[in-house]
């Protein structure tokens, strides 16, 4: 049977492609310090789900020792824990760092020091490519467009790191890389764009498909920092698994290689059109307050996710209408008052 470690295993990626490997046979370690909001409630729900079929360690990504220990014996690495708010990394740079930066110096070590040297697969982001000053951008109607990029940003776009935690995290991203190149680490590195679906607690900082969807639900109001029309490209969780699973399954193909992952030109969305697809489509209607632009803030990202295709297989098969509605049902039916303890 294979083995597998999830770091930040109990965050919303985390934890759905931990159930995801699972559903594969596949014993898991979740090594996770359940730190962040819902990660206790995601953890609870693993061990309810599978049992002992899955393994907690309560423990930080910066705890080298203990990262070294959860490693063990393991057929591969899922490494998804991190600092992940922009605003959080300006505020507190240091620890910034000491999580997405030596945390994934601390897990790359656990596996370059075992003899068999399990797989190692990283989720970076598209702000290692910055700001993006020289690309064209033009605004159509509630939205921001590429003028000159159709098919969405490639691998071939130099990295730009911006914002203290866009300096972290390709810091990370550059190392994951270069395990690959001089220890022959099998590692992968997905350079994501914004990921929705269940078990995503989404905050004002984070997650901001889930945030939305939760304050309406909720009956309460929601700010748009800037004008509304920033576009990303948004990805299924559930599309996100698959795409590790085909990864893992290529691994001759996809060692040392970095993809951008996201739904593409297809899958584009603004905050406005967010906003109106929940009136018509959800039947909410949230008080809409409007702040300052924050720093670090694209106007628009779009992932170019076609070498993933030519390499392994890989497209988004969840349509952003479909994958909204679906969140929507699951945050509607989550029980918030559920107890928050681990069991399994």
């Amino acid at each position: 049977m294979m083995r597998a470690l999830v770091t930040g295993g109990a965050g919303f990626v985390g934890s759905n492609v931990a159930h995801s490997l699972l559903t594969e046979d596949v014993e898991v370690v979740v090594l996770d310090s359940l730190a962040r909001e819902g990660a206790q409630r995601n953890a609870a729900w693993l061990g309810a789900t599978h049992g002992q079929g899955v393994r907690f360690v309560n423990a930080d990504i910066r705890d080298a020792e203990a990262v070294n220990a959860a490693a063990r014996g393991v057929d591969a690495i899922y490494h998804f824990a991190a600092q992940v708010a922009v605003t959080t990394s300006v505020d507190d740079p240091r620890t910034d760092f000491e999580i997405n930066a030596q945390g994934t110096l601390n897990a790359l070590e656990a596996a370059r020091l075992h003899a068999d040297q399990p797989l190692f697969f990283y989720t970076s982001t598209n702000k290692v490519y910055g700001g993006m000053e020289d690309v064209k951008v033009v605004k159509q109607d509630d939205r921001y467009a590429y003028a000159d990029l159709p098919h969405g940003v490639d691998e071939s776009r130099p990295l730009d790191f911006h914002s203290p935690y866009g300096c972290s995290k390709g810091a990370a991203d550059q190392y994951v890389r270069d395990y690959a190149r001089i220890y022959g680490l099998r590692s992968v590195v997905f350079r994501m764009s914004c990921i929705y679906g269940p078990r995503q607690w989404g905050t004002e900082d984070q997650g901001w498909v889930a945030h939305f969807l939760r304050r309406a639900a909720r009956g309460e109001g929601i700010t748009i920092y800037g004008d509304g029309c920033q576009v990303r490209d948004i990805l299924y969780v559930e599309d996100l698994a698959c795409a590790l699973r085909l990864a893992r399954e290529r691994i001759d193909q996809t060692a040392g290689q970095v993809y951008n992952i996201g739904g593409g030109p297809e899958n584009t969305i603004s905050l406005l059109e967010l906003l109106e697809f929940m009136r018509t489509d959800l039947g909410y209607a949230p008080a809409v307050e409007f702040g300052d632009w924050r720093p670090g803030d694209q106007r628009i990202y779009v992932s170019d996710p076609r070498r993933a295709e030519r390499d392994f297989g890989w497209k988004p098969t969840v349509d952003r209408w479909s994958g909204i509605r679906r969140l929507a049902k699951w945050i509607a039916e989550a029980d918030e008052t559920a107890p928050a303890g681990v069991s399994g």
